[in-house]
């Protein structure tokens, strides 16, 4: 597996709607789909055999309940994060998907932008707690959280005269440098702190405004440097 991808399990029942959410999936960048399922039984099996990062999950199941799956996988030692999408909108599936810790629910049916909003939010909250901080305090975990909120993309016409103006800084700083720039740049060259330039760097992103570019260096884990994107 590439450190840029996250790998994805697609669970639904209807072949071709599993088909369509791979093909969703596969459209946004950094996600590889390595499986799909059709079952419950298929789905716990998947699961444990490929470990992916990430779960996009039914709940109506021809053998079981898609709940009940995300029960048993959350439940392990190496849980994937789990994105439920399900036609179901009832409070008492909402309420047990936010009991067991699922990251998002997308009720079907829905189209490809707003998966790709969720999916952008959950690469975004992975990158961070693949890099948290030893030393991580409320500020940090405030960003996490942050991060979880989906923000409507449009790459095509970032508005950036109406960001808000420390997001207007953070974009200008990018645009001084020619190379790239890291959040630990941008933190210290506007003078806020790294956990929330990442925050301003994820919602330029999210907008169309930046992009994300991994860099390797001697370490092996890639350096995440933003740049303006230009179309």
């Amino acid at each position: 597996m590439s450190d840029s991808a996250l790998t994805t399990l697609v669970v639904d029942d209807d072949f071709r709607v599993a088909s369509v959410h791979e093909g969703f999936v596969e459209k946004v960048p950094g996600f590889l789909v390595v499986g799909k399922a059709h079952t419950a039984a298929d789905a716990i099996e998947m699961a444990q055999r490929l470990q992916p990062d990430l779960i996009l999950l039914d709940i109506h199941l021809p053998d079981g309940d898609g709940l009940e799956v995300a029960r048993i996988l959350l439940d392990n030692p190496r849980p994937p994060m789990v994105l439920i999408i399900s036609a179901a909108a009832d409070i008492a599936a909402v309420r047990t998907a936010v009991q067991l810790g699922v990251v998002h629910y997308l009720v079907k049916p829905f189209g490809f932008a707003a998966l790709a909003e969720r999916l952008s939010a959950v690469r975004a909250a992975h990158a961070k707690l693949t890099d948290w901080p030893a030393d991580a305090g409320q500020e940090e975990i405030d960003g996490f959280f942050e991060l979880l909120r989906p923000m409507p993309s449009d790459p095509d016409m970032p508005d950036i005269e109406h960001l808000a103006p420390t997001l207007q800084l953070v974009y200008k700083t990018i645009g001084s440098g020619s190379a790239g720039l890291s959040a630990s740049d941008i933190a210290a060259q506007v003078g806020i702190s790294r956990a929330t330039a990442q925050r301003y760097l994820t919602q330029l992103e999210h907008i169309g405004a930046v992009k994300l570019q991994l860099r390797y260096g001697q370490t092996g884990r890639p350096e995440h440097r933003y740049s303006i994107r230009r179309n």
